[in-house]
């Protein structure tokens, strides 16, 4: 495959590619500017060299066109975008960049008619609405979205738009939803704070998580291995996804903090706020469709994490300023 990722240099499409470049292919990343800060934390430099970079704006369709063209772009990942905080910020910038650029990749695919092969892009679980606009039980993907932010609502657009560029000029694509991604390189967003909560442990610093409640933990390789599976699975159509971890209350997620070091006992706290989004998803269908899709046990992803972490703060390598924003 030769791959492409918009915004591959954010925390998922760092991951993606590392396990993309295990597997042999080759890889190019659209961005702005090259920013390879979260990449140095899971690959090495030699690693890195292989990735090839791409300067553009995910809103300028004769560049990313071009460039899908002169590097015989075969399969490619859309996850440029901005998170909750910008586009509560900026609704302007948040639907010029989250909505328009998702249209630019999907024209730029329809103008080349037929050479991409497979397209994967990042919906998100604020799609739907707060847990008490459901019944009780595990949600499918094709319940009523009424998201509460407008970042959930230029997520539905997109998925929309997606359908409509099925139904019009038979282009597939595959929209996953994912929740609370954790693991290193999340260092930004609504639910980065979990993963903030892991880092502060390794340095033996107190952090406190400002929610609470129930929410759905993704350990962000298994969600990077899901899209490589949806970038090789046999499929045809346009079909957005529900991810689904280990759905857990906050008090439940300390508590494997602690088991897997005890100091978080005294070092991490929690609120209580439940973030108003569905958390008890069904990923039945995504299973269904392209699975069998990887889970990693809650407890694992943490330790690895919390590894990791540890090894980039021996190795004087351990960036801070996210937990210095605070």
């Amino acid at each position: 495959m030769n791959v492409l990722l918009t915004g591959g240099y954010g925390c998922i499409g760092s991951w993606i590619t590392k396990n993309l470049l295990e597997r042999g292919e080759r890889v190019w990343i659209y961005d702005l500017k090259e920013d390879p800060k979260r990449m140095r934390l899971i690959m090495d430099e030699a690693q890195i060299r292989q990735v090839a970079f791409v300067q553009g704006d995910v809103t300028d369709l004769n560049r990313l066109r071009e460039s899908l063209q002169q590097h015989q772009i075969t399969h490619l990942v859309h996850l440029a975008g901005l998170q909750v905080p910008t586009c509560r910020a900026d609704p302007i910038l948040g639907a010029k960049v989250n909505v328009v650029g998702t249209l630019v990749v999907f024209e730029a695919v329809r103008q080349l008619q037929g050479q991409i092969q497979r397209l994967v892009y990042t919906s998100s679980a604020a799609v739907f609405a707060p847990p008490e606009k459901y019944p009780p039980g595990r949600l499918t993907d094709d319940v009523p979205l009424v998201p509460s932010t407008h970042y959930g609502i230029f997520k539905c657009c997109n998925e929309g738009n997606a359908r409509i560029y099925f139904q019009d000029f038979g282009i597939s694509s595959v929209g996953l939803r994912p929740w609370t991604v954790f693991g290193a390189g999340r260092d930004f967003g609504m639910t980065s704070e979990p993963t903030k909560a892991i880092k502060s442990l390794a340095l033996n610093r107190p952090y406190h998580i400002t929610y609470g409640g129930i929410q759905d933990m993704q350990y962000v390789d298994d969600v990077a291995r899901i899209a490589v599976r949806c970038l090789e699975a046999s499929y045809q159509g346009a079909k957005s996804y529900n991810l689904r971890g280990h759905v857990v209350d906050l008090p439940a997620f300390h508590r494997a903090m602690c088991e897997v070091e005890p100091a978080a006992f005294k070092l991490i706290t929690f609120g209580d706020r439940q973030i108003a989004i569905a958390y008890d998803l069904d990923d039945g269908a995504l299973q269904r469709d392209l699975g069998p899709m990887p889970l990693t046990p809650l407890k694992d992803g943490i330790r690895q994490t919390l590894e990791l972490f540890r090894k980039l703060q021996k190795e004087g390598r351990l960036d801070t300023a996210d937990l210095d924003a605070k």
